[in-house]
């Protein structure tokens, strides 16, 4: 059975902490491992596309924030995203009604201001939860890209050198 709460976020790669495998109506997959590269390597396939890792930020932000509005959180996600791209406001938003939807964020109306009722959010104990395993995810991500780095550059060196990625000379 995969995990209908996690699938949008890990792509059934991660569910629910480190230990052991998943509990029925949860995951099937054994923790820590992914289904392409098995248990020797970080997984790097969890994340799907990049506008992804909004998400992450959002739940760091709450919390450090405790709770926040969606306006300045846009703010604030700029300074702190994981990639050069632009995050649009909608695709904030879209998250956090996602993150809403799992349960990972609450939100309510403040009304008790001067202006529009604005929405504020705020992490509840699932989403805290639910970034502990982003974090999980996102240093198998970031060992994965030192490896790739360099593996890369001492590919590009010996190249340099005039051999092959093989160790022998040309010719």
């Amino acid at each position: 059975m995969q995990c209908t709460s996690h699938l949008f976020s890990f792509g059934v790669i991660l569910c629910r902490g480190l230990a052991g495998t998943a509990a029925i109506g949860r995951c099937a997959v054994p923790q820590r491992m992914c289904r392409r590269h098995g248990k020797t390597q970080p997984c790097t396939c969890a994340m799907g596309n990049l506008y992804r890792f909004v998400e992450p930020v959002v739940l760091l932000l709450l919390k450090k924030k405790g709770k926040s509005y969606g306006y300045d959180l846009s703010s604030d996600l700029r300074q702190h995203a994981l990639t050069d791209a632009e995050i649009e406001r909608g695709a904030l938003y879209r998250t956090l009604r996602q993150l809403e939807g799992n349960g990972n964020v609450r939100s309510g109306w403040k009304t008790d201001t001067a202006g529009p009722a604005r929405r504020v959010y705020k992490l509840t104990a699932k989403g805290q939860r639910h970034l502990e395993e982003w974090a999980t995810v996102l240093d198998h991500v970031s060992k994965s890209m030192a490896r790739f780095v360099k593996d890369t550059r001492g590919t590009l060196k010996l190249n340099g050198a005039g051999k092959t990625p093989s160790g022998r000379n040309p010719g």
